[in-house]
């Protein structure tokens, strides 16, 4: 009997592809899940029960047993008698909003004749949602939700404040196999392996879960999803920057058994975890800000050393990076009330040890906004990545001195940037974390965060701030100037302009130098110096040419394209004047077209196109594509060594599989261009 029982039953629980929004009640737009039960019995009594985690428990909400009934639900697990014919049962099942998300076992439990029968109907998976009004995770507004759930691939802005650039990124989280990976991350995590029963209890938390995948979207604690490296040599991994999402990523973590794939920097980890949110239903995006400063010691300042010779110096763990990106995710705060919901920071990068893991957030954006840094989580650190002071010292190894150059309180959290809603436009949304740069509110907000740091930190960066205001006005100006264009391959064209703004004639030593970097500011090589005594007259302005050639940097650019140009500008008795500028020089371009009228399950003809600028070939060229909706995995095509100025010309296939507008990403890589990207939106026809 129990036999053909657990044979003539069936489950059909409909989700959208597999990270359907589809737990705690269903979006009207989704289909309602429902079970159909095919018993011969005429007389039964029924149970439903669910569960999941390791240890389910009633006590901790990981564990659900209720009956079948002909009522509605009042907020807890319920399943209710949509209808009956003949011998077959349509079931309508309802969650609690404050249900774990997760993998859960559903159960029947059937009385007949005396007799009780359990059978396990099969698996269901409970997902936040954001358009459920009472879960913590709801978004009112339908085009916001259509971009930061729905929308499966987005830009990522990239560079400095004076070229602001994009890379297009593939967040797939309808791709094939993306959810159960996601739901595996959390069951690799350092908090599920010490107490699963109580870490499955509290992902009905969206706070919580956002917590644990910033920490194990890096790998640094716990065998997470990527590891980072900013060191310029990729060797037994892939460039960060040859990257064009997240599958490929989650897909080689699972398929290495788990261990951190090589390599991440900022845009790949942020991605990455945006991908995971999504997947879960949590909206999510991401967020780049530039001049963004790394305060190690909670003092909101930054400090920056250079040699007298204009050589910057790695000295100290303070640090500012050219762009940094983060998250963020959109729920409520419970912990802290009502006025710090909405968007919460959430940063997998690993910078800082946060309760001894490489984690960070979430943290309010109001409450950075008006610097309420004694709030949860990493409120010091992240308010200092938009706010903090830099301080810029110039360090004499030989005599082992160094002396204050300079203060600056304005170039720190610049452009705060994210992709508009329902297009590519970027959004500056500085304003949410700030009030705007030097007014009042600016500076109340600075005071206050001090004020609620230990006290020797405040005295030190209230000093720094006042200090800033009683530095002497030196008696030259200087800045480059790009008087070239900037393009990889090509000689780099400055000016140094020197300006003497007294009217007394002035004598200027001037030692320059000049460094390819990575973007967070870590050195490559030199690849060019110069010294010059310039005389001024009074109220006199020059500029002073600055040339680095194609050779001497070529070596030692990375895929970043970054150059860091340093002048330090000595008058006699003077404190130096120092000068700087990083500059980015742009790839060739890389263009794709679409050959074809672009429909579901029709095959698709594009084309890549691609010149080589230089008098030299390229060589070990590798073209990568890869689209969600437009490509099963991602597709790798090897491309002939290209002649010096050959343009190439390279037609491949896809295969669309869903209809609407889809984002197709290439990288293009060869020995002397790391990483070339393009991004082709397609629409694609029913």
């Amino acid at each position: 009997m129990t036999w053909c029982l657990a044979h003539l039953i069936r489950i059909l629980m409909r989700c959208v592809g597999e990270a359907a929004i589809n737990g705690k009640d269903i979006p009207s737009l989704l289909p309602t899940p429902s079970i159909r039960l095919f018993v011969p019995f005429p007389q039964k009594r029924e149970k439903k029960a669910n569960m999941t985690g390791p240890y389910p428990s009633e006590s901790a909400r990981t564990k659900a047993v209720f009956p079948l009934s002909n009522g509605t639900s009042h907020g807890g697990w319920s399943a209710q008698l949509v209808s009956k014919q003949d011998n077959i049962l349509t079931i309508s099942m309802a969650s609690p909003v404050n249900a774990p998300v997760g993998v859960y076992t559903l159960s029947a439990q059937i009385s007949s004749r005396g007799k009780d029968f359990i059978l396990k109907l099969g698996t269901f998976i409970q997902l936040f949602n954001p358009w459920l009004p009472e879960d913590g995770v709801f978004m009112n507004n339908h085009a916001e939700r259509e971009e930061y759930v729905q929308e499966d691939a987005g830009i990522i802005y990239v560079g400095s404040t004076n070229r602001i650039g994009m890379v297009g990124w593939n967040f797939g989280q309808f791709e094939e196999g993306i959810l159960n990976i996601c739901l595996s991350i959390l069951d690799h995590s350092l908090n599920f392996r010490r107490d699963p029963a109580t870490d499955v209890a509290r992902r009905n938390d969206p706070k919580y879960v956002g917590r644990v995948l910033s920490a194990m979207v890096n790998g640094n604690d716990d065998n997470g999803v990527l590891s980072g490296n900013w060191s310029g040599n990729y060797t037994g991994g892939l460039d960060p920057r040859n990257w064009n999402g997240s599958v490929e990523i989650l897909k080689e973590w699972k398929k290495s058994g788990f261990r951190p794939v090589r390599y991440g920097q900022c845009w790949v980890f942020a991605g990455t975890l945006n991908t995971v949110l999504r997947c879960f239903g949590i909206p999510s995006r991401v967020v780049t800000n530039f001049n963004s400063a790394h305060d190690t010691d909670r003092n909101l300042s930054v400090d920056v050393y250079y040699d007298p010779y204009g050589n910057p110096i790695e000295k100290g763990s303070d640090s500012v990076w050219n762009f940094h990106v983060w998250n963020e995710g959109w729920f409520v705060r419970t912990d802290l009330g009502p006025s710090y919901n909405g968007w919460q920071v959430l940063d997998a990068t690993p910078q800082e040890r946060s309760q001894g893991v490489f984690q960070c957030g979430p943290a309010s954006v109001a409450a950075v906004r008006e610097g309420d840094v004694n709030l949860d989580f990493d409120m010091p650190f992240i308010f200092a990545e938009v706010n903090a002071d830099r301080i810029t010292w110039i360090y004499d190894a030989y005599n082992n001195t160094q002396k204050r150059n300079a203060s600056d309180t304005h170039s720190i959290g610049r452009y705060i940037s994210t992709k508009a809603v329902g297009s590519n436009s970027r959004v500056d949304i500085t304003e949410k974390y700030k009030y705007p740069e030097g007014s009042s509110q600016e500076r109340q907000v600075f005071e206050k965060a001090l004020g609620k740091l230990k006290p020797h930190a405040a005295f030190g960066a209230t000093s720094a701030r006042h200090l800033a205001g009683e530095e002497r006005e030196p008696s030259i100006s200087g800045k480059f100037k790009v008087t070239g264009l900037l393009e990889v391959g090509k000689e780099v064209n400055m000016a140094l302009l020197l300006k003497n703004l007294t009217s007394d004639m002035k004598t200027v030593t001037v030692n320059m130098t000049a460094w390819t970097i990575v973007y967070n500011g870590t050195l490559v090589h030199e690849v060019w110096k110069d010294s010059v005594t310039i005389s001024l007259d009074p109220k006199e302005e020059i500029q002073h040419p600055v040339k680095i050639t194609y050779a001497q940097y070529e070596k030692y650019l990375k895929a970043d394209n970054m150059i860091r140009t340093t002048a330090v500008c000595q008058v006699s008795d003077e404190a130096e004047v120092l000068v700087e500028r990083d500059i980015i020089l742009d790839n060739p371009n890389l263009t794709l077209e679409v050959l074809d009228q672009a429909r579901v399950q029709k095959p698709v003809n594009v084309q890549m196109l691609f010149s080589n600028p230089l008098d030299e070939p390229v060589k070990d060229c590798v073209l990568m594509v890869e689209g969600s909706g437009l490509l099963l995995g991602s597709l790798r095509i090897d491309v002939p060594t290209l002649r010096p100025k050959e343009r190439s010309r390279v037609r491949f296939e896809i295969l669309p599989t869903r209809s609407g507008t889809k984002q197709l990403l290439a990288d293009f890589s060869c020995n002397k261009f790391p990483a070339i990207k393009a991004m082709l939106s397609i629409d694609v026809a029913e």
